[in-house]
């Protein structure tokens, strides 16, 4: 197995599309946005990235399939033709970040991405009631758009900056001359974040005018209610249920 390798599998004309990645980050905002988009509208995986510098291992779910990451090709009824790119894991190592990016923006040259638009979560450090949505662009024509649909601008934020595929994608998307955008929802950071992710969501559908339902997914933010819930019960010293269960908090 080579370094890095795409494996085609299928070949699908799309117009003018934008590059949508959501990979696992903070709060998991990314990836769930990805997996609701994929889950809610038409989508065809067309490519499929294998690397040494994913975890050495297997799912098992639906037969065994080696790590790796997936581009659909996402043809809305309304709205731009989309390349969303999810999958369970980011790479292991610095090497493995940028040689990965490389090789997901020369899929998107294959398609003729017209720009890209990374989404994540940043961490708040304590549970919150109102989800914002932070956003980083390398084009000022792409900060006003995105200002105009909700996205707050903060200088200096998130501090530190922003790591892994996200992050390079706008650096070196934008050495490539992509204009590039990052929707960060607000998160704890401690949870898997169903609101956090329909907050970036509903940006993304502004954004490029597609529609898709949130009941499943705010079926999993009520979920995700009741583990915050029992939490701060188990803090403040209350007695819970034995057979209350948390293993779901991921």
């Amino acid at each position: 197995m080579d370094e890095y390798e795409t494996e085609v599998l299928a070949d699908v004309d799309l117009e003018e599309p934008v590059l949508v990645e959501g990979l696992p980050g903070v709060g998991h905002v990314g990836k769930l946005a990805a997996e609701h988009l994929l889950e809610e509208l038409d989508s065809t995986p067309v490519r499929r990235v294998y690397s040494q510098h994913f975890p050495p291992q297997v799912s098992v779910e639906d037969g065994i399939e080696l790590a790796s990451a997936t581009f659909h090709a996402v043809t809305p009824e309304d709205g731009q033709d989309m390349l969303v790119l999810s999958g369970d894991h980011q790479a292991q190592d610095n090497v493995g970040h940028y040689g990965l990016v490389e090789t997901f923006l020369d899929v998107a040259a294959d398609f003729d991405v017209e720009r890209i638009v990374a989404l994540g979560g940043v961490p708040t450090g304590e549970l919150i009631e109102e989800y914002d949505v932070i956003g980083a662009v390398t084009t000022e024509d792409l900060e006003t758009e995105l200002e105009d649909a909700g996205v707050d601008f903060r200088e200096n934020e998130p501090a530190g900056g922003i790591v892994g595929v996200s992050g390079l994608l706008l650096g070196m998307g934008q050495r490539r001359e992509w204009p590039a955008a990052c929707l960060m929802g607000e998160t704890s950071g401690y949870l898997v974040d169903p609101k956090s992710a329909q907050a970036v969501l509903e940006i993304l559908q502004d954004l490029l005018g597609f529609e898709v339902d949130y009941a499943s997914l705010e079926e999993r933010a009520d979920d995700m209610e009741e583990v915050v819930r029992k939490i701060q019960e188990m803090e403040q010293g209350a007695p819970s249920s034995p057979d209350e269960d948390l293993r779901y908090i991921g």
